[in-house]
């Protein structure tokens, strides 16, 4: 089968996205003038040897091929997965074979979500992006070398996170219902309003394993106190998480670089998206502030095209993106 129409367009190329609330498929090329989406809410399970290979492939394979253009195999294919570099090594050791085996799938490219982010955000020039939610990690690459920031989690990091932002509000709350220094009225009724009495809200939080994301649920209510409320303390609070987004920033723009944000956090408008303008023009004044232009699906298919065409111009590597090319 070849992997392009013989009208000769673009070759077909296949990106996923896996993540914590499912995985997203989309075929592009060949006949196809937008991408093929498709969606399927079951996330790829984690267990003893890291992303499940065959649970991903239970999903990918029934969707790709029903996706495929007739008589036409993928030039290449990209997984965006997040947790890669610490988890993937299943994936690395099953799905090149695996894939060329059932599409004939000439060169796999698998790439942490960071990378995936940022090629969908700057594709392939130089610069820094910051995907935040949940979580968040900066990564930047002067297309030599990746360079990363934060990005290790609830409990170590991801400062300036929803989780982060989240976290400091219930903080906030609690001290004004101590009555220690610290605290906030607005955002306790808010947090009251969010999660019931207070004193609850240790055995309501503690044992769930999506703490991050109960965490990150409070992180608008913060926003809201600092913006509709005009709480003083709340509106500190995303100053703060603005300092420490624009810090990773820094952390890993090259000079004269581009810089990208992406991710829901970044929805919460004015309350953070004022002070982190400020930051960033203080520690970055020679960077360039542009908007993303795709998410981490798009970044995928991106990647996979450039694979395709061999115009990759991203840097590979072990924790961010490792291609794998199949002897024919």
């Amino acid at each position: 089968m070849p992997p392009y129409d013989t009208a000769g367009r673009e070759p077909v190329v296949v990106g996923v996205d896996s993540g914590g609330s499912g995985v997203r498929f989309a075929v592009a090329g060949g006949p196809y003038r937008e991408p093929r989406v498709l969606v399927s809410r079951v996330p790829v399970r984690t267990g003893p040897e890291g992303i499940s290979a065959a649970h991903l492939l239970e999903q990918l394979l029934p969707a790709v091929r029903g996706a495929l253009p007739e008589g036409v195999r993928p030039a290449a294919l990209v997984v965006g997965a997040a947790g890669m570099a610490t988890l993937g090594s299943d994936l690395r050791a099953v799905l090149p074979g695996a894939l060329a085996d059932a599409l004939g799938l000439p060169v796999l490219g698998l790439a942490s979500d960071a990378a995936t982010a940022y090629a969908g955000a700057l594709g392939q020039r130089a610069g820094a992006v910051v995907a935040a939610g949940t979580g968040m990690i900066a990564l930047g690459t002067d297309l030599r070398a990746w360079h990363r920031a934060d990005g290790w989690g609830h409990l170590l990091g991801d400062a300036g996170s929803g989780a982060w932002i989240g976290r400091a509000g219930l903080d906030a709350a609690l001290r004004a219902l101590d009555g220690r220094p610290g605290g906030s009225a607005a955002l306790r009724r808010r947090a009251e309003a969010e999660f019931g009495a207070l004193p609850g809200l240790p055995a309501l939080l503690y044992p769930r394993t999506d703490r991050a994301a109960v965490l990150a649920s409070f992180a608008p209510q913060v926003a809201a106190a600092a913006g509709e409320d005009g709480d003083a303390l709340a509106a500190g609070l995303l100053r703060d998480a603005a300092g420490h987004i624009a810090a990773s920033a820094a952390a890993v723009c090259p000079p004269d670089g581009v810089v990208a944000l992406t991710g829901g956090l970044f929805r919460m408008g004015a309350p953070l998206l004022g002070p982190l303008g400020t930051e960033l023009a203080r520690v970055l004044p020679d960077a360039t502030r542009v908007a993303a232009t795709g998410d981490p699906l798009d970044g995928a298919v991106l990647l996979a095209r450039a694979l395709a065409t061999n115009g990759l111009r991203l840097p590979a590597d072990e924790a961010h993106l490792t291609v794998h090319r199949v002897a024919a």
